[in-house]
Formats: C-alpha cells, structure tokens, sequence
C-alpha cells in the first residue's frame, strides 16, 4: 500500500529540510519522516509536520519527526507562511511559532528577496551552560555542555574536522542519545580561529545520525558558549559547510539574554511523495 504524502522541501543554508503539509496520527510521524528521508525518496536531513495552533497567539506550529527543535525548520515554516501570504519583493512580517521541543514560542522576522527570504529567528535561551573534561577513547576531552529542555549541544573547540575526531563524536553522540534521554543530541565541532563549526545531530527516536550543512540551533549554542565564556555581547557569522549563519547573544552582565539567528531559505520543491506504508495503517489519513 502506497501512502500520499504533500510536501514542501527548504534550503535553509543547505540544512534540507521537508514539511509536510498533510495530516497524519503522530504515531505515523516517524515512518514517514525516515521514508521521505531516504535516498530513493525526497531526500533531505530532516523532517517536520505542520500542524494545527495550540496556543492563539501562534499563526502557526511546527512538530518535528523526533519532537526535537530546530531552528532551520523554524525558518523554513516561516519563509511558507510568508509565501502563503503572498508576501511582495522587499516587505517583512512577523510571525509567531509553536515548536515542538520547546515551551517557548519563536519569533520569526521574515522579508522576502528576490529567489528567497531572508529570516531572523529568536531562540530559546539554554537552561544551563557548563564546562566538563572527561576521560573518552583514552584521551582528555575539554567540552561546553549546553542543557535546553528538551534537547543537548556539546560544543568542542578542535584544531580541524580530521575523521578521527568526527568518528569520536559520531561514538559520542550516540551513546548519550542512549543515556540521556534527550530528543536531540548535537555535538558541534568548532574552530574558533576560523569561526567555523561541523555540526552533526543525532535525534535517538529516528536514529537519525547526520552531519548538517547547516544547523540554525547550533549555530544559536556556539553564539551562547562564546557570550557565556566571553561575558559579552557575540554577534558572528558562523561558518558550516552549506554557508555562513549569523548568531547574535547578548549578554546582560551576568547572564545570557536574548538570542537571535539569521539565515536565508529557499523554497526548492513541492508536490506529493509516495512511501510504503505498513499493513496495519488505514488507507484514510487520520
């Protein structure tokens, strides 16, 4: 049995991203997500639902596949919203988001240029920042923990993205996928002297284990490590591999204030998909 599936494909700094339209049980989220996901399907590095406002003050919410945040996914709905406007060439407008993984709601600033919009993003605000040397693989391994809710980014400062250190960080992501109980587990390598980060995101409920292009969350907790072991204001240009994403976090003397990202998405496809589903699902959509 085939299963139809509407859907919208982002590139948000290459971070590929699909939202789908259609409704389906969340029970069903995570089937879809993985087929979509595939090579021999759409394709992309992740997938979100869009789904009905629980909160009236929200135009809009978005569940990922793993109930995890995602700042790119944040952009990604905003840019459709916009475009379902009509917004013209050079206008901007505000919209508010429910994002799974999170209690707080997302501001997105959107303005519309010519092939793609430009979107700014406010992002939740770490719980707790930390920093901790552990014994890993026989070596001694510095890192920056940064707790939110729902989910955990473990920044590493490191000289470059050599394979022995990205094969460390794929071992590590997954076991603390297995220990924590995180929905999302991203462990973003970063060259300071370079301003540039490798960030690779493990969501557990998907096994879902890839380094992005492009990571707007991630982006947020390197502009959060860099404010908090700084004690100031960052505004940077982060570097990743699909483009540069900028990070604003102010520091209010004591602690983390507001912080923002800024990225572009293009809207690069949309249309239906076909997966197969298993036997038990009804052929009705519920």
């Amino acid at each position: 049995m085939k299963q139809e599936i509407d859907f919208i494909k982002f590139s948000p700094t290459q971070n590929m991203t699909i939202l789908v339209k259609t409704d389906h049980a969340a029970e069903k989220y995570n089937h879809i997500a993985t087929r979509l996901m595939s090579y021999d399907n759409v394709y992309a590095e992740q997938v979100g639902f869009i789904e009905p406002t629980r909160r009236p003050e929200a135009a809009a919410r978005l569940e990922m596949a793993g109930g995890e945040f995602c700042g790119n996914a944040c952009m990604a709905l905003a840019a459709h919203h916009a475009s379902e406007a009509g917004l013209a060439h050079q206008e901007s407008m505000d919209i508010m988001l429910e994002v799974s993984g999170t209690d707080q709601l997302i501001m997105c600033h959107v303005k519309k240029q010519q092939n793609e919009y430009d979107c700014q993003v406010t992002m939740p605000i770490p719980k707790q920042i930390e920093q901790r040397t552990i014994r890993y693989e026989g070596i001694e391994l510095d890192m920056v923990i940064i707790r939110y809710a729902e989910f955990i980014h473990i920044v590493i400062e490191v000289d470059d993205f050599d394979d022995t250190m990205k094969k460390r960080a794929q071992t590590l992501a997954r076991l603390l996928g297995l220990t924590l109980g995180d929905k999302l587990i991203g462990i973003l390598l970063y060259q300071s002297h370079l301003e540039e980060m490798a960030p690779l995101i493990y969501v557990p409920e998907l096994d879902s284990l890839i380094w992005e292009r492009g990571c707007g969350s991630g982006t947020a907790s390197v502009g959060a490590y860099l404010a908090w072991s700084q004690q100031r204001q960052i505004t940077q240009y982060i570097k990743q591999p699909g483009g540069a994403i900028k990070v604003v976090a102010q520091w209010n003397g004591a602690e983390l204030g507001s912080i923002t990202i800024e990225g572009s998405v293009g809207i690069v496809a949309q249309g239906k998909a076909f997966i197969d589903a298993p036997a038990e699902w009804s052929v009705v959509n519920a």
